[in-house]
């Protein structure tokens, strides 16, 4: 059953604040939402987001009053009592690893993309990287299913990345199974190269909140199921 988890934030920065509140909006396509916690909530707060540079902070860490509450310290010199505490610059990924210690994140979203069309798919290059000849066949059915007929595949990151100084790549879907390689290496490789790929998912088995959260800082539109779920894939490439 869906969840809705209130967090009590106190301090941070304009920008970590714009982080976490990203934070926020994609989890709220899983089964467990996290949401900021305001007076006005409807049940109490189940964690605490704590910054180690707000006064307010540590007096609320060490208030008897919230004891049994379980509170996420970030910075230096963490209270007595906080359950974990994490150095900055501040690590997302991390932190949602121990949110999940504490609330089931259900898999399966996909992360927004502001594109639009401008130009027929069909017109599209697309670039496959997985090492299973298998997962690459079906990659390239759902993608001719798409509309998405011109493709080109990689076993590897290496013979990626040499096909994409080639190519100018429309879209890229890579198996975070390629070996020679992280997928979070060639993920910025191809973001980021001479000829950068627009639009790139990955795909990867038992996922989590704290991984979609991670692909979205590297630079990825989705992070799929491996193999991607036809109606997901088809939803992410039907965006641009």
């Amino acid at each position: 059953m869906a969840q809705r988890i209130f967090i009590q934030v106190l301090g941070f920065s304009e920008e970590e604040r714009h982080a976490l509140n990203t934070v926020f909006r994609l989890s709220e396509q899983c089964l467990t939402m996290y949401q900021l916690w305001t007076p006005e909530a409807p049940e109490p707060a189940g964690v605490a987001l704590l910054d180690a540079q707000s006064h307010e902070a540590r007096l609320h860490a060490e208030s008897p009053r919230n004891q049994g509450l379980k509170m996420l310290w970030v910075g230096d010199n963490p209270p007595q009592g906080v359950w974990r505490a994490f150095n900055r610059p501040m690590s997302w990924p991390d932190i949602l690893e121990s949110l999940d210690a504490l609330f089931a994140v259900q898999q399966g979203i996909d992360l927004d993309l502001d594109a639009v069309v401008a130009e027929p798919m069909s017109l599209k290059q697309a670039l496959i990287v997985s090492p299973d000849r298998d997962v690459r066949l079906y990659l390239r059915a759902r993608l001719a299913l798409a509309r998405v007929t011109l493709a080109d595949e990689a076993e590897s990151a290496t013979g990626a990345m040499e096909l994409a100084r080639d190519k100018q790549y429309d879209v890229a879907v890579v198996d975070c199974g390629v070996r020679d390689m992280t997928a979070w290496a060639l993920l910025r490789q191809l973001r980021k190269g001479r000829r950068p790929v627009a639009h790139v998912a990955l795909t990867k088995q038992r996922r989590s909140l704290a991984e979609h959260v991670r692909a979205w800082y590297g630079g990825a539109e989705a992070l799929l199921d491996q193999p991607p779920h036809p109606a997901r894939l088809d939803a992410w490439l039907s965006r641009f």
